[in-house]
């Protein structure tokens, strides 16, 4: 499977709702990481998720460094990304 046809988790509403829980932890300004375990995706699905936030920026978040990837079946899949908290609210 190519990741741009790669298919989002059964639960997308939990899987944001964990996104917004991590998120709101952290003070505005604060870098930090989401990786694909903590919002328990397989590669492909964060993969997928991180690739819109690269384009778009995340719920209340800015990517803030080069995503860390990892190699599945020889491709390679972004594992976990480094964030920085944006002001607004999520």
């Amino acid at each position: 499977m190519s990741r741009r046809n790669a298919v989002l988790p059964c639960h997308p509403e939990s899987t944001m709702s964990d996104l917004q829980s991590i998120v709101e932890k952290q003070k505005p300004g604060a870098r930090f990481v989401i990786s694909a375990p903590m919002l328990g995706l397989d590669p492909v699905s964060f993969d997928r998720l991180a690739q819109s936030w690269i384009a778009t920026g995340g719920p209340g978040f800015v990517l803030d460094g080069i995503p860390f990837r990892k190699v599945v079946n020889g491709q390679f899949f972004i594992q976990r990304v480094t964030v920085k908290r944006l002001a607004t609210t999520v």
